[in-house]
C-alpha cells in the first residue's frame, strides 16, 4: 500500500469541506471525530463521531463539519500491486463504519503519520505493513458489525437517528426509558439491540457524547470547569470530573493544559 498523503487530527472549519476525487486508482480513507456530513453524487448523510468510511477512485465527494468544526483523520492511498489483497478484505467503500471504540485505530493513524514523515531507511516497508493492518482491522471491524446488524434491521435506521441526536444534544438527560421512547421499543430490548447494533451499550454512548462536548469546549474556550459541566448536562461537577478522568485518563483542567 503506497501512502501518498495524509493528516493526522485536522480540523477544518466551515469554509474547508474536505474534498477529493475522482482519482484513478486511488483511495481515501476518513475516520471522523465530530459530527460530519457527507455529500456523494448529490445524495447527503449525516454520521456521528467515530465513523470510518473508505471511498473509491470512482467518486467525488465532500465532507463538511456537521458543528463548528469538522475533526478528522485522514490518509490517500493507492493499492499499487496489491489490488488482489484489498479486494480480498471486502471492504464495504464508500459505507460509514460506526465504531464504540477507536483508540487502536487512531494510534495506528499516529504511528503511520510519524512513519510517512520519517527518513528511515525502510520506511516504505514499515507503511505498507502498518496500511494493512489498518485496512485488516476495518475488515474484521465489518464483519462483526455485519453480524450485529442481522438482528438489528430493521430498527437500524432509526438507531442511527437516535445516536446522532444524542452526539448532537449531550446536554439533554438523556436515560434509557427516554431513548427506548424515541424508538419505540421496551426498555429491555432497545438496551439489547443499540448493543448489537454499535457495540456499545446506550448509556455509555451518552457519556461518551458528553466526555467529547467536553473536550471540545475546554479546547475552543475559556470557560470554567463548572461551566463546562453544566453545558454537557451535569448536575455535579464532581461526577463529570470522575468520568471525564475514567474516558481520558486525566483531568479536565490537566486535559486544558496538555492542548
Amino acid at each position: 500500500m503506497d501512502v501518498k498523503s495524509l493528516a493526522f487530527r485536522q480540523i477544518r472549519d466551515i469554509c474547508e469541506p474536505l474534498s477529493c476525487g475522482p482519482v484513478e486508482g486511488g483511495y481515501m480513507f476518513i475516520l471522523t471525530h465530530s459530527r460530519a456530513e457527507f455529500v456523494v453524487d448529490g445524495g447527503r448523510v449525516e454520521v456521528p463521531p467515530e465513523t470510518a468510511i473508505i471511498y473509491g477512485s470512482d467518486v467525488r465527494w465532500e465532507c463538511f463539519p456537521a458543528d463548528e468544526a469538522l475533526v478528522c483523520d485522514w490518509i490517500y492511498f493507492e493499492a499499487g500491486g496489491d489490488t488482489d489483497y484489498l479486494e480480498s478484505l471486502e471492504l464495504p467503500v464508500g459505507q460509514p463504519l460506526f465504531f464504540a471504540d477507536t483508540e487502536f485505530i487512531t494510534e495506528l493513524i499516529r504511528n503511520i503519520t510519524a512513519e510517512f514523515y520519517s527518513l528511515a531507511p525502510r520506511r516504505g516497508k514499515m507503511l505498507d505493513t502498518m496500511m494493512k493492518l489498518l485496512l485488516v482491522k476495518l475488515s474484521d471491524a465489518c464483519v462483526q458489525i455485519g453480524e450485529q446488524l442481522q438482528s438489528a434491521e430493521p430498527h437500524y435506521s432509526a438507531l442511527a437517528e437516535l445516536r446522532a441526536r444524542i452526539y448532537r444534544n449531550p446536554q439533554q438527560r438523556w436515560n434509557v426509558d427516554s431513548m427506548a421512547a424515541e424508538v419505540n421499543m421496551s426498555r429491555s430490548y432497545f438496551q439489547h439491540i443499540y448493543r448489537e447494533s454499535f457495540g456499545v451499550s446506550c448509556i455509555a454512548d451518552v457519556i461518551n457524547s458528553k466526555i467529547e462536548k467536553a473536550k471540545e469546549i475546554l479546547s475552543e474556550t475559556g470557560c470554567t470547569v463548572a461551566q463546562v459541566a453544566a453545558m454537557c448536562g451535569y448536575d455535579n461537577e464532581e461526577h463529570f470530573m470522575r468520568q471525564f478522568k475514567k474516558a481520558t485518563g486525566v483531568t479536565p483542567t490537566g486535559f486544558r493544559k496538555n492542548l
